[in-house]
């Protein structure tokens, strides 16, 4: 048997999610009925976190056991092309230690949540970004965040379904940054909860409004209670950027400013 890791983008618009579903469509059951047409075998393909309906993968990391013998690049090649037309795409397929596992293995976490903070109607992005009419402070969206960092209980920031067995998590980092009518939000944790990222936008999005204060965050924080979210935010903005592993850099210090590019 050889163990595959492969890196995924996908657009989510047209799955459940990451996760097999029995009631619609999963990136992870195109990826397996593509492995299964290519070798014939049937597997579990594991993944390095999971993903709501609608949430998009810029790198996903995922991995799966096969018997058959064939090289990784034409692996790789087989399964895009089994692939076609869903929007995903095997962009690296490497063989790795039977030791590894995408999640189990996993060291950090990274997403990021796009806007756009305009008023015009969106076009080639539908779907792809939280479009926000009322103009938004990022600074004050940064400067918030900040209280997010470092190891807290964020019931407040977790989806009634969630299946952690603690609400602790530990954000190693976030930063909100504009350029022009577009906002980001990236932040980087071992693990998050679910609806987290979605959540914490939602509630900096207030804060960006002027709807609340670093304050309110920090209450809705300490409250650990989920009646006191304030907004969650929808799924189309959300993108899994990266997972990280031994000897892959894990942190990236979050700028004490945000940087506020408006032309």
């Amino acid at each position: 048997m050889t163990r595959f890791a492969l890196t995924v983008e996908f657009d989510g618009r047209p799955f459940m999610g990451w996760q097999r579903q029995a009631h619609g469509p999963s990136v992870q059951k195109a990826i397996e009925d593509a492995v299964l047409a290519v070798t014939g075998e049937a597997v579990t393909v594991h993944a390095a976190g999971r993903t709501d309906a609608g949430v998009h993968g810029l790198a996903m990391r995922a991995h799966f056991d096969i018997a058959k013998s064939i090289t990784a690049f034409r692996l790789g090649e087989a399964l895009n092309a089994r692939l076609r037309p869903a929007p995903v795409a095997i962009l690296d397929c490497v063989a790795v230690a039977d030791d590894f596992h995408a999640r189990f293995s996993c060291l950090a976490r990274s997403y990021e949540y796009r806007i756009i903070n305009r008023r015009a109607p969106l076009t080639f992005e539908k779907g792809l970004v939280w479009q926000i009419l009322p103009p938004l402070d990022a600074a004050a969206m940064h400067d918030a965040a900040q209280l997010l960092v470092g190891q807290h209980d964020f019931t407040t920031f977790r989806s009634a379904h969630c299946q952690s067995a603690s609400p602790l998590k530990s954000i190693d980092w976030i930063e909100v940054v504009r350029h022009g009518e577009r906002i980001t939000t990236r932040v980087e944790a071992r693990s998050f909860l679910h609806h987290q990222v979605r959540s914490m936008v939602g509630c900096l999005a207030l804060v960006g409004m002027g709807r609340w204060s670093a304050t309110d965050l920090g209450d809705a924080l300490r409250a650990a209670d989920r009646t006191r979210l304030g907004l969650n935010a929808p799924p189309d903005g959300l993108f899994f950027v990266a997972a990280a592993y031994e000897g892959d850099r894990l942190k990236r210090a979050a700028s004490s400013t945000c940087v506020d590019q408006r032309n």
